[in-house]
């Protein structure tokens, strides 16, 4: 893939939710020096997220849930977020509609791709997540939402205004990395 990295050895550390492995490998440096390097990474798969927003009446649709690595770092755990999910085999377009549907009880027929296959936290996280939004008005709403409960989920609907979110963002309320990227594509493009 690279003819500047050589992987020389690999452990799976743990395999669970995701994998966590312990990689091996030499790097060639800038000048030339070839460097020993040793990091571990967390694969739990690919995933879509959309940013619900209606556009009449200035709305956006986000969720909250709890958290445990927010909780882990001794906040309340729940986090507001755009719908998301793990892609699990499907293409990133189905998926991104299916969790929609799934989480917020909206059924988005269109939904149209804004940032392709970025990592939230690439140093050690496998994950790439494409990035979508998606209008929706009241007839498109076809149950409660939620999520699943079997998978965990317990996951709360939250329509506010637009501008709310945004002053959300500003007070860092709205610390998911995904969101505030999908709010602020939506302020920049003049979405709402």
């Amino acid at each position: 893939m690279n003819e500047r990295v050589e992987i020389t050895a690999k452990q799976v550390l743990a395999k669970s939710w995701g994998t966590l492995t312990r990689w091996s490998f030499r790097l060639q440096r800038r000048n030339g020096d070839w460097q020993q390097q040793v990091r571990e990474t967390y694969d739990r798969g690919d995933g879509a997220a959309t940013l619900l927003y209606n556009p009449e009446k200035a709305t956006v649709v986000l969720t909250r849930q709890f958290r445990f690595p927010a909780y882990f770092n001794a906040e309340p755990g729940y986090l507001l977020e755009v719908c998301a999910g793990k892609l699990d085999g499907d293409d990133p377009v189905t998926c991104a509609k299916k969790e929609a549907e799934e989480e917020t009880g909206y059924r988005v027929s269109d939904v149209r791709l804004v940032f392709p296959r970025t990592y939230m936290s690439p140093g050690s996280v496998t994950e790439r997540l494409w990035l979508f939004v998606g209008r929706y008005d009241a007839a498109a709403k076809v149950s409660e939402g939620g999520g699943h409960v079997e998978e965990g989920e317990d996951i709360e609907v939250i329509e506010m205004p637009f501008a709310e979110a945004m002053r959300l963002v500003g007070t860092g309320e709205i610390r998911d990395g995904k969101t505030i990227m999908l709010l602020q594509y939506a302020a920049l493009n003049g979405l709402l």
